[in-house]
């Protein structure tokens, strides 16, 4: 932290959701916003330049998603402090998170005195996990049952994530680095790994564990 308080970036493709929680966080003494980004790429570039105390991360953005964002910001600096602030109240996309390399998670339908108290254990180097959530993880622990959020690493959570938002493998690619065969050979991995033969069954399932929606399904 310098003089000037905690330096804060936000990221999130919605503009008016980042004015939201800047408005509530520089509210707070020694918390101050020094950067904002709208999708993974542009975080990734951001931090290297701002070199922010806290990253505020959402997860759904188009393009490089929150959780590849993730892995690549602690791909370069294994200490940066990043907290996921998202929609998504499934435990399972908390377990990606925090296997990717967050140190907290937080719903955006939190009142924002959790947002802010989130803030402050990351950057005191706990990790912060919103009521809701902890709710959810002790009921999936207690079901005994295996998920794709479980069985999947955060690369191959990602490209299940574009997949299901309809993307080419070409496209998939371009927008993780990466050459189109292996975005083949994690397609088929992933179909694997989570016992299915078909891109519709990948849909099913998804549909059935709650990665995707009916309301996803009607904006792609």
């Amino acid at each position: 932290m310098s003089e000037a308080g905690w330096a804060i970036m936000l990221v999130d493709d919605h503009a008016v959701v980042r004015e939201g929680y800047r408005s509530v966080l520089q509210k707070q003494p020694g918390l101050r916003v020094v950067a904002e980004a709208s999708d993974g790429a542009e975080a990734y570039r951001l931090f290297k330049e701002s070199a922010p105390d806290l990253i505020i991360m959402d997860l759904s953005m188009p393009g490089i998603g929150g959780l590849e964002a993730i892995r690549r910001i602690r791909q370069w600096d294994k200490a940066a402090k990043i907290l996921v602030f998202t929609m998504h109240q499934n435990a399972g996309f908390a377990v990606q998170a925090i296997r990717a390399g967050a140190r907290g998670y937080v719903t955006k339908t939190s009142p924002p005195e959790t947002l802010v108290r989130a803030v402050m254990d990351v950057l005191a180097g706990r990790v912060a996990i919103s009521p809701d959530i902890d709710h959810e993880l002790a009921l999936s622990r207690l079901a005994g049952e295996s998920s794709a959020t479980d069985v999947l690493t955060a690369r191959e959570f990602e490209v299940l994530r574009l997949l299901l938002a309809e993307r080419s493998t070409e496209e998939i690619a371009e927008t993780l680095h990466v050459s189109p065969k292996t975005v083949a050979n994690l397609h088929s991995l992933i179909k694997g790994k989570l016992g299915v033969e078909s891109d519709i069954e990948l849909v099913r399932l998804a549909l059935r564990q709650g990665i995707l929606t009916e309301v996803d399904l009607g904006e792609a």
